[in-house]
């Protein structure tokens, strides 16, 4: 490894299943590599009521994300954030009051340590015919989620590439960098309801996913419009 980062060019590393070995092995990788990045594949199911839904209490499973990452040495080790994923593709789906847990946070792994959360919308697994595929229509709403929110976002090349969807990440990508949007941007969740939610980024940037057009006062009259499309929009302030 240390020859594939000096020689080769390689500055991170993406560690795959890693439940099935222990975090110190990970940890040994690590801490013996220097990696300026690294992430961590640990997909854990997702808990489901009785009624076949994903419950919205989803602690037990974002909590076992936060402590691989501190088993397996923290610093620059991050976790695909699959809480996230799941949350958020059952949100899409009229239920958007999913994406405010109880203390007013993000649900996912990103509202207790977005530091080291990598955010993403599907992937080479996920993508599969019967896997656990984020809703097709609307998955743009998804990337307007993450590239909006803390964590590192990953994009899906099939989406970027095939989908069409080059353009409309492309923007959401550029007012991210344009303000300044990181891992760890600070989220207040002005609404979440069935049909809109609403967040404030950094106090620079509001963002509104759902079919519900009026916002009343939520977003206030400093903030211009930068990009819209089917149920969603964001905002930037002057």
């Amino acid at each position: 490894m240390n020859w594939l980062k000096s020689e080769i060019g390689f500055n991170g590393w993406r560690f795959d299943f890693v439940r099935g070995y222990a975090p110190s092995v990970t940890k040994s990788y690590v801490q013996n590599t220097s990696p300026d990045f690294a992430v961590g594949e640990k997909w854990d199911d997702i808990k489901y009521g009785g009624d076949g839904k994903v419950e919205y209490d989803q602690e037990e499973h974002r909590s076992g994300l936060k402590h691989w990452i501190e088993e397996a040495g923290g610093g620059v080790l991050t976790a695909f954030d699959f809480t996230t994923k799941g949350i958020l593709q059952a949100a899409v789906k009229g239920e958007l009051w999913r994406l405010k847990d109880s203390q007013g946070k993000p649900p996912g792994l990103i509202g207790i340590m977005p530091g080291n959360a990598v955010t993403f919308i599907d992937n080479h697994d996920t993508y599969r015919p019967g896997s656990w595929t984020f809703p097709s229509d609307k998955v743009l709403l998804g990337y307007v989620y993450i590239l909006t929110h803390p964590g590192t976002p990953c994009i899906f090349c099939n989406h970027y590439i095939e989908w069409g969807l080059k353009e409309s990440i492309s923007k959401l990508v550029a007012i991210r960098n344009r303000n300044g949007i990181g891992s760890t941007s600070s989220v207040t969740i002005k609404a979440a309801e069935s049909d809109l939610y609403v967040a404030m980024i950094d106090g620079k940037v509001i963002m509104k996913i759902g079919p519900k057009l009026d916002l009343g006062s939520l977003v206030p009259s400093n903030f211009a419009l930068a990009y819209s499309g089917l149920d969603f929009a964001v905002w930037e302030k002057h």
